[in-house]
């Protein structure tokens, strides 16, 4: 007969019950179950005293037991597109901070800019029960939609990239048109004129907000944008930060071939490659082309020269996205937000270099 080793005689671990509780306290597990509630009903001495023997004993009260008696699990599903996204790193810590000060735990998926998985990332988060939704630069759009509202689960969006009015979500925004307008009017005001937009396509809705305030801006300083001052990325199914680097290093030659004296880039990680592909090139960076992102990531002020940039409020997005989806939990009416952003302004502008200088 084979030796039984310790390692064989060791029970089972499972988790420590109110049953267990209730019979090393000698009291039924009713009583337990109230003292562990913190009820009147029981006296305080024999609540302090069975609380005392659960915490000795390591019991944790079962969250998905609780959750059925409440109809209300206290977590939500977070959908984002990519965790290498320098953007979303402060919208989660904003998401993070609101969840936690009302006790409501976030379980986060990454999309990879895909509509069918968002979906399918959503639909399981439904059956796991959560109490509802917030996705990060969604891209449902039409069916996908439809398809949502048949789960009947509450979802807030940030940063939404279907078209713009066409979904009938909740969302909170930032002033994509208002801070293109600025940055345009920053360049406007230190004298170029022949100011390029470098675009990302796979970003629909807020590249084309974006493009907008652009055009808006010169043509009412009276100059027409000419086709080759607008240059924009194919539109393509995913697309990662590392990629926005290299369509500002791509496409940066053709902007300067058209002779564009300054850029207005549709994020920071689109200017940092235009600022790489000017080290390899020779262009000094304001003198002879100034450069505008768009977002404030942490980057932006550690590259050389320092980037001038819009500031994108990505903490406080986070924030009301979360506080937003809470009321729609609780009943409380919901408005959609779009909040202003400001321009800040390093050292990568500066008046266009004269001729012959």
């Amino acid at each position: 007969m084979a030796k039984t080793t310790t390692t064989d005689r060791q029970p089972n671990r499972r988790a420590v019950s109110i049953q267990d509780i209730a019979q090393a306290a000698g009291v039924s597990h009713s009583t337990v179950s109230r003292a562990l509630r913190n009820s009147e009903l029981i006296s305080a001495e024999v609540r302090q005293r069975i609380q005392q023997l659960a915490q000795e004993m390591g019991y944790t009260p079962n969250a998905v037991a609780q959750s059925l008696k409440r109809e209300r699990t206290n977590t939500v599903g977070l959908v984002v597109t990519s965790i290498s996204d320098p953007f979303l790193g402060r919208v989660v810590r904003g998401i993070e901070d609101t969840a936690r000060a009302a006790g409501v735990s976030v379980f986060l998926s990454i999309s990879y800019n895909e509509p069918e998985r968002e979906l399918e990332i959503i639909e399981n988060f439904q059956r796991r029960r959560v109490d509802g939704v917030i996705s990060s630069t969604s891209r449902l759009h039409g069916p996908y939609v439809q398809r949502l509202m048949r789960l009947n689960i509450p979802t807030i969006v940030i940063n939404q990239q279907a078209e713009a009015g066409s979904e009938p979500l909740h969302f909170v925004d930032a002033d994509d048109y208002g801070g293109a307008r600025q940055a345009v009017a920053h360049l406007l005001s230190l004298g170029h004129t022949r100011i390029g937009y470098l675009g990302v396509g796979s970003r629909i809705a807020s590249n084309q907000r974006r493009m907008k305030g652009y055009c808006d801006t010169l043509n009412e300083a009276g100059i027409q944008p000419e086709p080759g001052w607008i240059q924009s990325s194919p539109a393509v199914l995913y697309h990662s930060h590392t990629d926005d680097v290299q369509v500002g290093q791509g496409m940066l030659p053709d902007l300067l071939r058209a002779g564009m004296t300054a850029v207005f880039c549709y994020n920071d990680m689109v200017a940092v490659g235009v600022l790489m592909k000017c080290r390899e090139l020779g262009v000094r960076i304001p003198q002879e082309l100034s450069v505008v992102g768009y977002d404030d990531v942490e980057i932006a002020a550690y590259v050389t020269p320092p980037l001038t940039t819009i500031h994108q409020p990505k903490l406080r997005l986070g924030e009301l996205a979360m506080q937003m989806l809470l009321d729609l939990l609780d009943g409380r009416p919901v408005q959609d937000q779009v909040l202003p952003v400001e321009l800040v302004v390093r050292e990568s502008t500066a008046p266009p270099r004269r001729e012959g200088k």
